[in-house]
């Protein structure tokens, strides 16, 4: 009996000192894995942060600009919402753009035409130049008559902002800081 308690005890030792040193390996293996998983944890944390500035950002140029806000319910289920919303964001500021454009030059014949009388089949083509000068000399001209309008451009520019641009808005997407 004696020699059956000892070979017992030995083997319990034994396998204490095997189960420990494969604990300690275990523990040795996943000490690295557990910094890991914190790093891309915190890294994960800012993505979501970062996303949540974006989604703001969108959100509040889309409403300053008047236009439909993001739909929530797709967001969840789609990864690519956002680029898809700043997608449709750039067409659409780009075709506001060229309507402000075209609402600008409009204005702008018609306020020659108001008090004026010129040929607007001749002005819609550009400026018109001089055939006795040369293309330097007319290039000088326009620059003089290009900074001779800038100021009363700008006058009538701000009259007519209210059709064309949204009402300014404060951001909050800026996370608070500076932008």
């Amino acid at each position: 009996m004696f020699l059956l308690s000892c070979f017992f005890s030995k083997a319990c030792f034994v396998l204490s000192t095997f189960f420990v040193s494969v604990f300690v390996g275990l523990k040795d293996e996943l000490l690295p894995a557990q910094v890991e998983a914190r790093s891309a944890k915190a890294q994960l944390k800012g993505e979501v942060a970062l996303n949540d500035r974006l989604r703001t950002a969108i959100s509040d140029l889309s409403a300053s600009w008047e236009l439909e806000p993001m739909d929530e319910s797709m967001e969840a289920a789609r990864g690519d919402a956002l680029v898809d919303q700043l997608c449709y964001l750039g067409a659409t500021l780009r075709d506001r753009v060229r309507d402000a454009l075209h609402t600008g030059v409009t204005r702008a014949m018609a306020v020659v035409c108001s008090g004026f009388f010129y040929d607007m089949e001749v002005v819609s083509h550009c400026f018109v130049t001089d055939i006795s000068k040369t293309d330097a000399e007319n290039e000088e001209r326009l620059h003089a008559l290009i900074d001779d309008a800038e100021a009363p451009g700008e006058r009538l520019a701000k009259l007519f902002e209210p059709e064309v641009l949204p009402p300014e808005t404060g951001s909050g997407a800026d996370g608070g800081g500076e932008g």
